[in-house]
Formats: structure tokens, sequence, C-alpha cells
């Protein structure tokens, strides 16, 4: 973290050499508070993700107090930037009322249909040494982070198992990023119980790659999962998530639900040409 405080000279000699028209920081937080404050040559873009803006909770003291200043930052570069992205409405609603709502976006990331597309769930489950007879869950643990809340899909999936569904989890943990889309066409379901997220990732390459989802109401995925057919939303109760899983596990289907990369390309460019215009007036 010690050199977030010593970018100075080399973000001053990147700009001078690169001559960008904009400068777009895709992360918030202490980083974001440096750049906005050394460039003022250039207009700024910051993206707010998540934690950026919410804080992280669960993570133990020395986490929380780091996490706490990390937001303090993301509120000064916010207000400092010419523009800024979040990637879901509740991370809109989380910026300071002084941050003019007019220079924010809500554009969540895109998807790389090259690499998250259908693939044969026989096959992948082959490569993974997955058993065949099983109703496959898979939880995003995302290196065990407690916000991610694993006891609670554990329990959930141990409940699908009074079912008499035969359900096993695996965390998608120290996951190399080129084999998740094996990892997700082999799974029967996603299923995310995080306690807060802006617009988390898996659940759209999980869509790509038409892999049903059940998730608790977080982030955005109620409006990504809005008029899928075969995904669900439920409570954090391991009752409710269970009886959505068990909906999941009786059709074991595959989903129509691939989103567009290609809006999201065009909104940035946009954003982009706004950015500049504004700038030179």
């Amino acid at each position: 973290m010690g050199s977030y405080f010593k970018i100075g000279t080399e973000l001053r000699n990147r700009v001078e050499q690169f001559q960008p028209d904009v400068i777009h920081v895709m992360y918030g937080g202490v980083l974001s508070e440096r750049v906005t404050c050394i460039v003022k040559e250039k207009p700024v873009v910051v993206s707010f993700c998540g934690s950026d803006l919410l804080g992280e909770r669960l993570s133990g003291v020395w986490r929380t107090i780091v996490s706490k200043c990390g937001v303090i930052a993301s509120h000064i570069s916010a207000r400092r930037a010419a523009a800024v992205i979040v990637k879901s409405r509740n991370l809109e609603m989380a910026l300071p009322t002084t941050v003019s709502r007019s220079k924010v976006r809500i554009i969540p990331n895109g998807i790389d249909f090259m690499r998250f597309r259908p693939l044969d769930q026989m096959d992948c489950r082959e490569k993974l040494g997955w058993e065949s007879n099983k109703f496959h869950v898979l939880f995003p643990a995302n290196n065990g982070d407690p916000v991610k809340r694993p006891n609670l899909a554990q329990t959930a999936v141990k409940v699908t198992n009074q079912f008499g569904l035969n359900a096993e989890m695996y965390q998608l943990k120290g996951v190399a990023h080129e084999e998740v889309p094996i990892w997700l066409n082999a799974s029967g379901v996603v299923l995310l119980t995080s306690l807060q997220e802006g617009s988390p990732n898996v659940i759209k390459e999980a869509l790509a790659c038409d892999v049903p989802v059940v998730s608790v109401d977080v982030g955005d995925v109620r409006e990504r999962l809005h008029g899928i057919e075969g995904c669900y939303i439920a409570t954090p109760d391991p009752q409710d998530l269970a009886e959505k899983l068990r909906l999941v596990g009786l059709q074991r289907d595959r989903i129509a639900g691939r989103i567009s990369l290609e809006q999201t390309s065009v909104s940035l460019s946009r954003l982009y040409e706004e950015v500049l215009a504004s700038s030179r007036n």
C-alpha cells in the first residue's frame, strides 16, 4: 500500500510520455485519490466496483479500519473526477450527496463472449473429475472472504440434499481465470450468498455460459437475472436458498442468459466523448 504514496513521479512521467486524452482509474480507494490529486491537466474517470464504496465487513478490525480509509479516499476522488462510473445502482446510492449525479453513469463490466460461452457439460466434468450423477453447485468463494458467507451456502446445500438431489458444492477458489469457463460449464448452478456486492462478474460469466444462478438479492443481481427463466432470487435463509436450488436441480437445464458485451463498450465510448467535450470547453 505504501507504493500509492510514491507514484507521483512515475505517473507524471507516464502521462507526459503517452499523452492520453482521458485517464481511467479502474478502482476507487487510495489509488483513485492519488491519481485525481496528482493529475490536473487531463480529465480523470474513476470506476467504483464495490468495496471501494461499500467498505469491507466481517474481515477483522484492521481490514475494517483500512477499508474505511479507502471509502473516504473514494469519496474525495469521486468529487474530483471528471466522470464517475459505478457498476450498479446500490453503488450510486453509496456515493456522497456532494458528488454531482450528472457526471455519474451506471455501466456494469462486460463479458468476453469468446472465453465465456456454453461448453459441453460432460466434457467439462470429466476434465475436473466430477461425478456425473451429482447436482454440482458452484460457489464463488473469492479466496475465503467471509463477506461471501460460505457457511450460509454450505448449509443451504445440506438442506438441498434433504430433497434427495445428491448435491455437492465446489468452491471457485484458487482457479486460474482461463479455467473458470470449464468450472462454470461443469456446474448445474452457481450459488451466490454474499452480504454485499457491486455487480459481481461471476454472475454475468455464468449467464454467458447459460448456467443457472441462485442468488440472494445483492448488488445488481436481481437486475441481471430479470426475465431469465431458470434463475432465482432467494432470501438469505438456508431453507429458501435450498428450495430455489431444488427447482434448478429438478430441471437440470441450461438457460438463455447471455448478455451484451457490445453495449458496455458503446456506453464507455460515449462517456469518454462526453468527458473530452467538457474538458475542451
